[in-house]
């Protein structure tokens, strides 16, 4: 009987990698249920999504983070998502990366991005913040931007809202539909950054609705 349930785990979750990672890949949030679904935990839904394409989980306690391993594009991936809100991001992700002799070459980030239209996508190979309060932290963790990052885009703010209220604010069921196909594409763009091919991913997903058909 035992053996069953074994087939069984087997079959509906893939076999993590073992031993050294290979590559970082961090989505950006808050943790806790009263952020769930709100536009700041835009990387934190991404990387859920990733996981579920990739049949994987990430919600192993390391590094002050949930992690998962996963295999992307020939490569064994570590994947997190940091638990010390969204200002001190840089800790989970330097502390990961020192542990593993990982390049920060090899770390991608996946953040939410206001200035961008919800749903739309933009990859860049490294750079600075653009105000995104997680990426500025691992920036200055790291003392380094050259790591590729993907943001999605969760809408302008409002003329009259607050920042931190837009950022808290949840996405509402008309937002999620929109925002389906640029989460759905995340796996792709990451696997083509994996495999060496940043400018395709950005020539495929930047500056448009992506579509995964």
């Amino acid at each position: 009987m035992a053996d069953i349930f074994e087939l069984f785990r087997k079959i509906s979750k893939k076999e993590e990698p073992v031993g050294k990672p290979d590559y970082i890949l961090a989505g950006l949030g808050n943790p806790g249920g009263q952020y769930a679904a709100t536009r700041h935990n835009a990387g934190f839904m991404a990387v859920d999504r990733v996981c579920a394409d990739l049949g994987t989980d990430c919600r192993r306690s390391r590094f002050s983070a949930l992690c998962g391993r996963a295999e992307i594009g020939g490569h064994s991936v570590l994947i997190m998502k940091p638990q010390t809100y969204m200002n001190l991001s840089g800790n989970a992700v330097r502390d990961a990366a020192q542990y593993y002799s990982i390049p920060v070459s090899r770390i991608i980030v996946i953040s939410d991005d206001v200035n961008l239209d919800l749903g739309r996508m933009r990859i860049r190979s490294g750079g600075s913040d653009g105000g995104q309060k997680g990426l500025y932290d691992i920036i200055y963790k790291l003392s380094d931007d050259a790591f590729p990052r993907i943001r999605i885009g969760v809408g302008k703010k409002p003329e009259g809202y607050d920042m931190k209220d837009w950022v808290l604010s949840r996405f509402t069921k008309s937002d999620c539909e929109t925002m389906e196909p640029c989460l759905g594409a995340c796996a792709d763009a990451v696997r083509l950054i994996i495999e060496g091919k940043t400018d395709e991913a950005m020539g495929k997903y930047n500056g448009m609705r992506p579509h995964t058909d």
